[in-house]
């Protein structure tokens, strides 16, 4: 249905793009038994405690940089077939170092796949490195630090994702000011599992100018309109709200609601597979179960666009291409 809209995504973690059946080719090449976590062909999960598990499972798969440069020429090739003109991919440095070859290498894989898709589709991509919560504060520093040295030319933010339950958002203050301070884009996950409470500490403690999810602010009116007014954008993945059943289904979810109140949303895969969504199809449910038309679609793509940390020269050429 929105085939012909051009897109762009702001959040999607590299390994939960991972399609089953690339997943099921890795493990035959390194005699991997996948009956846990890939049934019948899909991603088993039953909660977000078995989702994290499936989800590293997957991640382990991937050993080589050429491991890691398929997977993101897979994705990004994939959404830019399905009208994809920009994606920033979340990567974690912590898993290159988990599979044994290193962050750089783990990064320059991403990359090379990055660059394979860019050349032959013009697909602009971007890595976000992140940071994992449930680790705690001082491997989110670690993660910050080497995001700050800027090991790759296509790192350009930084985020912290993992289990939103665990930790204060103001434990992690210090990775934040270390990532602002190298000039990486700062965003962060909130308002997803945790409530409006979790997105308004992460404007007050990490001044996010991003919100990975955020759509729990729906619960607190003063803090929509300040979201509204302080043109934070948020990163919503309505198919994950809904599989993660922070929402019984696509009618209740509060993207309309955000929109209405004046808040800038985009849409977002965030683990694809893992949700039985695409990027494509977050765009197809807004429109015809949402009910959003084509030009409030088109809005999204271009805030996501004037939202994503890129230089002025790649968001004025990406703004063209709507």
């Amino acid at each position: 249905m929105t085939r012909h809209l051009p897109k762009a995504e702001l959040h999607c973690h590299i390994e939960g793009a991972t399609p089953p059946s690339l997943a099921l080719s890795q493990a035959k090449r390194y005699g991997i038994d996948t009956s846990s976590f890939i049934r019948d062909g899909e991603y088993a999960w039953e909660d977000f405690t078995s989702f994290v598990a499936s989800y590293d499972a997957t991640a382990n798969l991937f050993r080589t940089e050429e491991d890691y440069a398929v997977l993101a020429e897979t994705y990004l090739t994939g959404i830019a077939e399905a009208g994809a003109i920009y994606s920033e991919l979340i990567v974690s440095p912590d898993q290159g170092d988990a599979v044994g070859i290193g962050a750089d290498a783990y990064i320059s894989g991403l990359a090379e796949g990055a660059e394979r898709a860019r050349a032959g589709t013009g697909i602009e991509t971007r890595l976000l490195i992140v940071g994992i919560r449930h680790f705690g504060p001082e491997r989110v520093v670690k993660a910050a630090e080497y995001a700050a040295r800027r090991p790759h030319p296509l790192i350009t933010g930084f985020n912290l994702a993992g289990e939103e339950r665990m930790h204060r958002v103001a434990d992690f203050a210090r990775a934040f000011d270390i990532a602002r301070d190298a000039g990486l884009g700062i965003t962060i996950h909130a308002g997803e599992l945790s409530g409006a409470f979790s997105v308004r500490d992460a404007l007050d403690h990490v001044r996010a100018t991003r919100i990975s999810h955020g759509v729990r602010a729906i619960e607190d009116g003063d803090l929509v309109r300040r979201l509204a007014d302080e043109g934070v954008v948020l990163e919503v993945c309505p198919g994950s709200n809904v599989a993660l059943k922070v929402f019984p289904d696509f009618e209740r979810h509060p993207l309309r609601a955000l929109h209405e109140a004046g808040v800038r949303v985009t849409l977002n895969s965030d683990d694809p597979p893992f949700f039985h969504t695409s990027l494509a199809r977050e765009y197809d449910v807004a429109s015809s179960i949402m009910g959003f038309r084509d030009d409030d679609l088109l809005g999204m793509t271009r805030t996501a666009i004037e939202a994503a940390f890129v230089d002025d020269p790649t968001r004025e050429r990406l703004l063209s291409r709507l």
